[in-house]
């Protein structure tokens, strides 16, 4: 089977790696950034352009930041769907909006071609250790076909219902995830403004029912001053904006999804668009002028 991936970024890039430590050793891959597909390359991928994908590869993968993005690659002129044929498969693996995965479902099946829309959760760290939480859209027999592969990157594969339902569910996880990091990041001020050392905080909470996987990876970046991007806060901007706009379209309402988007987008606003959303730290330092655990 030949595997063809789109988008070498922070969290394609070790995908990849994983596909092929996983054994699918016939990937092509393409990204605008030569040095990423070098390392590829080098890793035991063939480079390949978007055309010699969409004309060779079994199952397409993208990984891009946004609905525009896997529109224009997928549909727009000289597009990869343009070279695809019936009985291909196309795995959008980026978190866009979910009604944009069923637009591109749609132009798909035109053409016998079918689709999952598979976002993932758990950031960088757990693209690299192959351990991401993978939420699928699809066809059940599509789901079973590509099941396998999705195992080589992630530990969690659980297919949501039909073509949508994969992003429906990581607009959700997203929704969650900013909510948890600003609510811990207000409580670490909170008992460091009262003078108790937030790593105890964390310490002796991690372990009841406050304690997350948000906490335990976010809790130590931000009493280290850590901002180096797992998570970039503009990519969660982006999601919390589709997540609004799907909220908006089928009638949810969604007011601490409002409040926490106000905070990344004066972050973003404040320079802080490419750091970590545990950057969130910072709107409370900005406040209160306390750095937590420091």
């Amino acid at each position: 089977m030949k595997i063809g991936l789109i988008g070498l970024g922070i969290m394609g890039k070790p995908m990849a790696k994983n596909m092929i430590r996983g054994g699918y050793t016939n990937l092509m891959v393409s990204d605008l950034h030569e040095s990423s597909v070098k390392e590829l390359v080098e890793f035991g991928a063939i480079a390949g352009t978007n055309a010699e994908i969409g004309i060779s590869c079994d199952i397409v993968i993208t990984m891009l930041p946004n609905s525009p993005h896997v529109k224009a690659v997928m549909l727009g002129e000289n597009g990869v769907a343009s070279y695809m044929k019936a009985g291909q498969v196309l795995i959008d693996m980026s978190s866009i909006n979910p009604v944009a995965s069923k637009e591109i479902a749609a132009e798909l099946a035109k053409k016998g071609v079918e689709m999952l829309d598979a976002p993932v959760s758990g950031g960088e760290p757990k693209a690299i250790d192959g351990t991401l939480s993978i939420m699928v859209g699809g066809k059940q027999e599509i789901f079973d076909k590509c099941k396998g592969l999705l195992e080589t990157m992630g530990t969690s594969v659980v297919r949501c219902g039909e073509i949508g339902a994969g992003n429906t569910t990581k607009l959700a996880n997203q929704i969650i995830v900013a909510c948890n990091i600003q609510a811990l990041a207000e409580a670490l001020t909170m008992a460091q403004k009262a003078g108790v050392d937030p790593q105890l905080v964390f310490e002796a909470i991690k372990g009841g029912l406050a304690g997350s996987t948000v906490m335990n990876a976010k809790a130590p970046m931000m009493i280290a001053g850590n901002d180096e991007p797992g998570f970039k806060i503009d990519l969660h901007i982006k999601d919390l904006n589709n997540a609004l706009d799907c909220a908006h379209a089928v009638g949810a309402v969604v007011p601490m999804t409002a409040g926490v988007q106000e905070v990344l987008q004066y972050l973003h606003h404040s320079g802080h668009g490419h750091n970590d959303h545990s950057a969130i730290a910072k709107y409370y330092e900005n406040l209160t002028g306390i750095l937590i655990g420091r």
